[in-house]
């Protein structure tokens, strides 16, 4: 009975009122996009985060913007911070994080060009390298690492 009496006031009630109930009740995350990009020697790209905690290498990436789809989202970050141009993206993998509350949209990428900027390009990027899989970064977290594993796993098994 109160869950049709609930409805009922639910239903009737002004769309303002329903898109603030929605917004009150429901949780709220961030969307990132982020990338395993090779070069034309199979190297990965990390680049050295001024913001990120530990050992600050990590893949690029970066937060949507309202209404950016995940693709054009990643291409923007990559040019902001290491002037960067993709040729191809394609979906690897997607994950949600509790903490902190996330989504985030990997995408395995190729480069048009292995040259990286001389000199530092965004307040949020202090160095970019490529490294070699069996050569990467030993601070490199672990977390990094599975989502480069994972994203080229899904490459070779797209089941993956």
């Amino acid at each position: 009975m109160w869950a049709k009496l609930l409805g009922a006031m639910w239903r009737g009630s002004p769309k303002g009122v329903r898109r603030w109930g929605v917004w009150l009740t429901q949780p709220r995350f961030t969307v990132t996009a982020g990338a395993v990009v090779e070069d034309e020697r199979g190297r990965v790209l990390l680049l050295h985060h001024v913001f990120r905690k530990g050992s600050r290498w990590g893949i690029p990436g970066g937060f949507l913007t309202k209404g950016e789809q995940a693709e054009d989202a990643l291409r923007r970050e990559l040019r902001e911070e290491i002037g960067m141009e993709i040729e191809s993206a394609e979906l690897a993998l997607t994950r949600t994080l509790a903490e902190p509350r996330q989504v985030e949209i990997i995408f395995r990428c190729r480069a048009r060009s292995a040259a990286l900027p001389k000199e530092k390009l965004s307040m949020e990027v202090d160095g970019a390298a490529w490294f070699a899989r069996d050569s990467l970064p030993p601070e490199l977290g672990r977390d990094q690492r599975h989502l480069i594993d994972t994203a080229l796993a899904a490459r070779a098994n797209p089941r993956v």
